[in-house]
């Protein structure tokens, strides 16, 4: 594999799959399953280099492609990744891989339409988190959206439609108002840049170009994106269509759509929303308390909500609404522990909730019900099972030595350098977590089997052992060993710290903790105005070398490309 193309072939593999299933004749059921998973578990292993290629402390973006697409419009074919969205693409395509393997006996109908809508799906995922253009970005944003939308109005349960129907029509909504604010920040960066320079939807030079625009128009681009990200998260009160497709979504759909569709909200807040924030101070803090409100919420909301739930997959729906919270509080905390505690909790709700929907999986395949009352002692006739939901269920509600514990302790941590209070606050909803979870586990798992039809339930064979003990092992070796991922991510940590937050490294939080700032900052960030209320001139000439940089990159590219 060419180091130069390695993005292309990972994020292209699940393309070849659909496409080989495309031409594959409807009757080859039982072939159209095994090409299904090659490619799943192929998609999975070409990611695998990016493991010893990846430079640790290596600031900027690696890995880069950058082509002519539409010159026109000065959108390109741009590729690359920093330590955030390498651990996003593994986590990507190991739960792809494992998700696909989930539904051999769960999908009876219509194979070839759903292995190929999957691989779309794989495909789309990855774009998003490799993408440094914004309309190739959006592209993959929107791709995405078809290929689940199908997945759960088919393949689905009772109200499939109207969780298909739901979630498309919530996402479609936070989509539109992104292409507004993309569109709004291409037009402005070129007028500030000049009459001269060229239009272009690079991302480093885009995000570059914010601090030179006005409070006012900062604040609108920054409500822009949020409202397409707060969706997919999904932030309280944006969560109302997460329940429902979960629910009524296939097994595999469920696991996807938590361990990795949220997650491209959560990624979008630390790509594009926190250089978005305002310059002026007040501006950009009465933002950041409205969101750390809104986190908190979502937090003790979710977790009060889970309390009250019949159905095993709901509830485990509305605990990512309270876990995803953890992850926007880490994220606006604008510090080094809150962002790392932060990707890594994204990791590890990724792990624990993908492993609690398989888990609920394999009792729907045997059972067909989801409902709680229906079942209690199936430790008695399910004892492996009952040991790796055990090992789920502390991992996500954060026991000490498994992955769950690490992140939120690092983003509690990091929330505590900033306000003692919304720490309290948020500790509540661990406690809450605790509680929702075991209950469920003793409701299910313990006492005697009081429903004749689970006396003589099948244990998990060997398929499902597939499916689950990756993600146990993968929960052990985060909770007890965890410096890998943390020195993955300090370099783009260290990256946005500085440029969202410059003054945290001189401050005495930062020497407190031992933070030292990072020795070379790699990023297209002009200076902020000193005056933000002060009308923007036509030209700004820092702007206006960024942009001519990245023209000057872009015809040396086509050149050689040529």
């Amino acid at each position: 594999m060419n180091q130069t193309h390695i993005l292309s072939w990972i994020l292209f593999t699940p393309l070849i799959g659909a496409m080989v299933l495309l031409f594959m004749p409807r009757e080859w059921d039982n072939a159209q399953r095994v090409v299904g998973n090659v490619f799943g578990m192929l998609g999975f292993v070409v990611s695998l280099p990016l493991i010893w290629r990846f430079q640790i402390g290596t600031p900027g973006y690696q890995f880069r492609e950058n082509y002519d697409w539409i010159p026109s419009i000065g959108a390109h074919y741009s590729l690359g990744i920093d330590g955030i969205s390498f651990l996003l693409v593994m986590l990507t395509t190991i739960l792809g891989a494992i998700s696909i393997l989930s539904s051999w006996s769960a999908i009876q109908t219509r194979k070839k339409e759903y292995y190929i809508l999957f691989l779309l799906l794989q495909t789309g995922m990855l774009g998003v988190f490799m993408a440094l253009d914004f309309f190739l970005f959006y592209l993959f944003w929107e791709v995405m959206l078809v290929p689940m939308y199908f997945l759960i109005g088919v393949w689905g349960s009772d109200r499939r439609l109207y969780a298909a129907i739901k979630f498309f029509l919530y996402t479609l909504a936070g989509s539109v108002l992104m292409l507004l604010a993309i569109l709004a920040l291409y037009y402005r960066a070129h007028d500030v840049a000049g009459a001269g320079a060229a239009y272009t939807f690079d991302i480093p030079t885009l995000l570059g170009a914010v601090p030179q625009f006005s409070t006012s128009l900062q604040r609108l681009l920054f409500w822009g994106f949020f409202f397409a990200f707060a969706i997919k998260v999904p932030m309280f009160p944006f969560h109302t269509w997460l329940p429902d497709a979960h629910t009524e979504a296939p097994t595999a759909g469920s696991v996807i759509l938590a361990g990795v569709l949220l997650k491209m909200g959560t990624y979008g807040f630390i790509r594009f929303s926190l250089p978005l924030l305002p310059t002026d101070a007040v501006a950009r803090q009465h933002i950041i308390n409205i969101l750390m409100v809104l986190s908190i919420i979502g937090i003790i909301y979710g977790a009060l909500v889970c309390m009250m739930q019949k159905d095993m997959k709901k509830l485990v729906a509305y605990s990512s609404v309270s876990h995803l919270g953890f992850c926007t509080l880490g994220i606006f905390a604008l510090n080094p522990h809150g962002l790392s505690g932060s990707v890594i909790q994204q990791i590890n709700h990724g792990i624990s909730t993908g492993a609690l929907f398989l888990i609920i999986g394999v009792l729907y395949e045997r059972r067909h019900t989801r409902l709680i009352s229906e079942f209690g002692g199936l430790s008695t006739p399910m004892p492996n099972f009952a040991a790796i939901y055990l090992i789920a269920t502390l991992s996500s509600l954060g026991l000490p030595l498994l992955n769950g514990f690490i992140g939120e302790f690092t983003i509690l941590s990091g929330i505590f350098q900033v306000n003692t209070s919304w720490t309290a606050w948020a500790v509540m909803g661990i406690v809450l977590g605790a509680a929702y979870l075991l209950w469920l586990y003793q409701r299910v798992m313990f006492g005697p089997v009081t429903n004749p039809a689970n006396e003589h339930l099948a244990d998990l064979n060997m398929r499902e052992y597939a499916t689950l003990v990756p993600l146990v092992l993968l929960a052990f070796w985060i909770g007890i060993y965890p410096k890998p991922l943390f020195r993955v991510l300090d370099a783009p940590v260290r990256q946005i710290v500085e440029q969202v937050n410059p003054n945290y490294y001189n401050s005495a939080t930062a020497q407190r903790w031992g933070e030292k700032p990072p020795a070379a900052i790699v990023t297209a960030t002009a200076p902020a105005k000193p005056d933000s209320t002060k009308p923007e001139k036509p030209v700004k000439p820092a702007v206006t070398a960024v942009i001519a940089a990245a023209s000057a990159s872009t015809a040396e590219n086509t050149a050689e490309n040529r």
